[in-house]
């Protein structure tokens, strides 16, 4: 049941609760924020989400554009800021970033065309906010223009996949170009240049409407129902990162965040914002969902902003799982709650599990630098030392390090 807060602070049963909330509430934050007294729930958001420089993030006025479209359009709105101590040498280094989460715009039994122009539709209000707000660098979700459909393995699918400067592409140059705003936009490519491959790309649209680069997803689950190298393959890409207006951006592709030396690398080649588009559910990832992106925010000194799609889509056929449970038609809920984590182990509430949203972030590059000098991680690492296992590793007549109890296999006397 949806849960309102009576004046007594008791929580009062109204109405059939959304469809992927928890006990009727948007996010895990809203549901503390109304069962908890004001001092705990201020303690335990201190515990949740960290401090930001000794103090909990504040939130940024939108401009009043912003929050009608919101209103009109429904999707949910959240603005934070993220500091950095004042420097001496150095003047702050404001970003402001955009992170859009969004369910499929009709059914997946429309026809594609249809279904890609009606996200497109879906979109343009979301964007304009973005732009409002004044936003520099805006992420998609993952595979943005179609609904994820690599559970089916059907490949009519295919057909959604279009080259980097295809029509989602030039839909939001328009964009970029209207709001002076760096577009990072997360498609199905097809590579018509080398036998019409497909991949998993990230395109990067930079400020001026023009393509400033491409990045293809570096890791492919073979998990649950993500069969997605049923469509494509590990990308060729390497980690590359986009020197853009607004500062070094680095994408890391779903399923990616599962490998902490991906997000390693992405660092290494000098990343102070690194975003991970996204298209998971509840049952499979979701107690990682806020716990990767952090951890990688800490360990490489770095902002990461986490993009999750919202609902659950139905497809025209039933699959299986290759699990021995019965066939499905939906690949499960995808829960949204994008977020931004900072170097400081700080980081932003979600947005709603259920809704579209638009989470806008100010942050100071500063913060980057700041934490390396504090932590010192990058000076302590022993990359030569990790450099030569790998080199071991990767051969065939590679022995691990294993030291052994010379007594594990001894016989009692």
């Amino acid at each position: 049941m949806e849960r309102m807060e009576e004046e007594n602070g008791k929580l009062e049963e109204t109405q059939p609760s959304p469809a992927g909330s928890i006990c009727g509430f948007a996010s895990l934050h809203h549901l503390l924020k109304a069962s908890l007294q004001p001092h705990l729930y201020q303690e335990v958001s201190r515990l949740l989400l960290g401090l930001n420089c000794g103090r909990p993030l504040g939130n940024i006025a939108l401009p009043e554009s912003a929050k009608a479209l919101s209103l009109k359009h429904g999707f949910d709105l959240q603005a934070y800021c993220f500091g950095a101590d004042k420097e001496q040498l150095r003047e702050s280094q404001i970003v402001r970033v955009g992170l859009i989460q969004n369910s499929i715009a009709i059914p997946t039994t429309a026809p594609f065309s249809e279904q890609r122009r009606s996200i497109f539709e879906k979109l343009k209000p979301i964007i304009d906010a973005a732009g409002a707000s004044g936003v520099n660098i805006l992420c998609l979700q993952e595979a943005w223009t179609m609904p994820f459909a690599f559970c089916t393995r059907e490949k009519r699918w295919c057909e959604f996949a279009e080259p980097v400067d295809g029509e989602s592409t030039q839909f939001l140059q328009d964009f970029a170009q209207k709001y002076n705003m760096v577009i990072v936009s997360p498609i199905l490519e097809r590579d018509v240049k080398h036998g019409e491959t497909i991949w998993n790309t990230a395109v990067i649209i930079g400020n001026n409407g023009n393509i400033i680069g491409k990045h293809r997803k570096n890791h492919i689950p073979r998990v649950g129902d993500f069969n997605e190298s049923t469509y494509y393959m590990e990308g060729n890409t390497g980690h590359p990162v986009f020197e853009t207006a607004y500062g070094k951006i680095a994408i890391n592709i779903c399923y990616g965040r599962h490998h902490p030396l991906n997000w390693l690398a992405f660092g290494l080649n000098g990343a102070e914002i690194v975003f991970n588009p996204s298209a998971t559910v509840g049952e499979l990832s979701e107690p990682m969902w806020p716990i990767e992106a952090r951890n990688a925010a800490i360990a490489n000194s770095y902002f990461v902003a986490s993009i999750n799609r919202v609902g659950t889509e139905i497809f025209p056929n039933a699959f299986t799982s290759g699990d021995g449970k019965p066939q499905h038609a939906d690949f499960g809920h995808f829960y949204g709650s994008s977020h931004i984590s900072a170097p400081d182990a700080s980081c932003t509430q979600s947005l709603s599990r259920y809704q579209d949203g638009l989470l806008i972030s100010d942050m100071d590059l500063n913060l980057c630098r700041q934490l390396k000098d504090k932590w010192g991680f990058r000076m302590t690492a022993r990359y030569e030392m990790y450099a030569e296992l790998l080199e071991r590793y990767i051969r065939s007549d590679f022995e691990p390090q294993v030291v052994s109890d010379p007594l594990l296999n001894k016989k009692p006397s």
